[in-house]
């Protein structure tokens, strides 16, 4: 399938600071990994430049091969570096960060599904910078309760787990994930920790409007109060093409849609993406408890 030009809403306009590349050396410098640059975030240049970053755990190697994710996959990756939980608050610290968002790579290779190395970074980071909240991206950990429990029992902030996508892409585009186990992810952080849940999926991928409202009825009812929706752009000629540029009208429906389902949060736009505009979901979380 030939490559679609993109539209001019998609076009972004760059603007440099000095603090992208402050960010650029502060990262190197730790020797760390982000989800900003291992998945090839459009929005990199504007995070980085406001000296913001979405941390990436566990390596940067993943052992699942989604065909739309820009990370590297391998079966084997390395073992997990002891020393990246206090690399990563202490880089949190000299950013100065209010909000950090934490992700990682899937890691079925690992017994514990790497929860252990989250629940480390979770507690160095608040050891270090008592005043940040923390929001995790996580896995699915392939539903295991105890690599669930790690992470989840240390109350972060909020939890964040992507669907993705509509269910009936998932055999073509995310055929090592569950559907289904996804949506008890989110449900496990809303009913049995109480947790602030989020979640985000991508279009332009050949889903009808309709299977993208019952994903935002299926997240709501699973406990998903905040969310994000962006479209899906194509990292490579090996990955999965976009089928279509979704225009900024669809988005503003999705975005109608989410809030008569009762989301407290949403961010519905071409160039969203899960840790965009992050802060925004504490900041109404706050406003709601006080």
């Amino acid at each position: 399938m030939k490559r679609q030009r993109k539209p001019e809403w998609l076009k972004l306009k760059l603007s440099g600071t000095g603090q992208f590349a402050s960010t650029k050396r502060l990262i190197a410098g730790y020797g760390l990994n982000t989800v900003c640059r291992s998945a090839l975030c459009p929005n990199l240049h504007e995070c980085w430049s406001s000296g913001t970053a979405t941390f990436l755990l566990l390596g940067d190697s993943c052992t699942r091969s989604c065909r739309f994710c820009a990370v590297t996959t391998r079966q084997q990756p390395p073992l997990p570096d002891p020393e990246e939980p206090a690399k990563i608050a202490e880089a949190v610290k000299k950013m100065e960060l209010k909000h950090v968002v934490l992700t990682s790579v899937t890691r079925d290779d690992l017994e514990d599904e790497g929860s252990a190395a989250w629940a480390r970074t979770i507690a160095a980071v608040r050891q270090l910078n008592p005043q940040t909240t923390v929001e995790c991206l996580i896995p699915d950990f392939r539903g295991k309760h105890d690599a669930l429990d790690r992470v989840m029992s240390l109350k972060p902030d909020v939890l964040n787990h992507n669907i993705e996508t509509v269910p009936s892409l998932y055999p073509a585009v995310r055929p090592e994930a569950d559907y289904q186990q996804s949506l008890e992810v989110l449900r496990t952080a809303w009913s049995s920790y109480g947790l602030v849940s989020k979640s985000g999926l991508m279009v332009g991928m050949g889903e009808a409007r309709d299977e993208v409202f019952a994903v935002l009825d299926d997240l709501s009812c699973h406990g998903c109060e905040h969310l994000t929706i962006g479209q899906y752009l194509q990292p490579s000629a090996r990955h999965y093409p976009v089928q279509r540029y979704v225009h900024p009208e669809e988005f503003d429906e999705y975005r109608e849609y989410a809030r008569s389902c009762g989301f407290r949060t949403i961010q519905s736009g071409p160039y969203v993406r899960s840790s965009y505009h992050a802060a925004d979901t504490v900041a109404e979380v706050s406003t709601v408890n006080n």
